[in-house]
């Protein structure tokens, strides 16, 4: 009787990492949604570039104050969060410090007494973004490990909201990192290996079981502070470079559009 419990214990084991690893590849795979863009003209992909720009703005900030904060707050004490949040836009503007720095020193070449500088295509804040999606994306690894861990059941549900919430997102992480200065097929990879970190979650959540999960209620207000970090301080800014009528209406309309399709699928999330 004990062998035959071991047996189905080892088999309810491996069909939950079965379960999570398929979830887990299948929310990696949206990262690569921009892959649609890439028969486009680069005149059309900058328009729509512009766009998603507009609604990285507007997602962004939804994800941190819809999203991330109140479930935050349901796990650690208010104070906590909020300085975490603090650290969190500390640690990106330092970091955006740091890649400044080398984005104007990194390329230095040396003729006869005089030293020219070259900049790098690629600005900061592309670099900014693959943090701060890694960051976020290993802690969808832990919630779909952690739910599969609980119940089958669980972990489709939770994977099914993680894949809602995440489509316009790396959408618009694809737009920023195009406008950060990288190809398209340079952002397609990077946004993939970047979504790959949700493994590094679930394979955390395995081998450290509950500690992990405790670890994430803090790593999630350092990753609002950075998302708040980017949209406030590079993107906005960015947007605001272009006062024409228009393009503002363009822009205010992509904002809104960010706002409201994560207000939606956090709706859908509660449901």
């Amino acid at each position: 009787m004990e062998a035959i419990n071991y047996v189905l214990y080892d088999y309810l084991t491996l069909i939950v990492y079965v379960y999570t690893f398929i979830a887990v590849l299948a929310v990696s795979l949206i990262s690569l949604a921009g892959i649609f863009t890439l028969s486009l003209a680069h005149r059309t992909l900058q328009r729509t570039v512009f766009f998603l720009v507009s609604v990285s703005v507007g997602a962004l900030f939804a994800d941190v104050f819809f999203h991330i904060l109140p479930e935050s707050f349901e796990a650690t004490a208010p104070a906590i969060v909020s300085t975490l949040v603090i650290l969190g836009i500390l640690i990106f503007f330092v970091l955006e410090k740091f890649l400044s720095w080398k984005h104007e020193h990194g390329k230095v070449e040396e003729s006869g007494d005089t030293l020219h500088l070259h900049d790098h295509a690629v600005k900061p804040v592309g670099t900014m973004v693959l943090v701060s999606d890694a960051l976020h994306n290993m802690i969808d690894g832990v919630i779909i490990a952690a739910s599969f861990a609980v119940n089958p059941a669980v972990g489709i549900a939770s994977t099914v909201a993680i894949l809602l919430h995440e489509l316009p997102h790396e959408i618009a992480d694809y737009g920023l990192l195009i406008h950060a200065g990288f190809t398209k097929k340079r952002a397609l990879f990077f946004n993939f290996v970047s979504a790959l970190t949700a493994f590094l979650g679930a394979a955390l959540v395995f081998l450290l079981g509950a500690a992990v999960e405790t670890a994430t209620s803090y790593l999630l207000p350092i990753a609002a502070g950075g998302f708040i970090y980017i949209a406030g301080s590079d993107l906005v800014p960015e947007l605001q470079k272009n006062t024409g009528l228009k393009a503002s209406a363009v822009q205010l309309l992509g904002i809104l559009l960010g706002v409201v399709a994560i207000a939606l699928l956090t709706l859908v999330e509660m449901a």
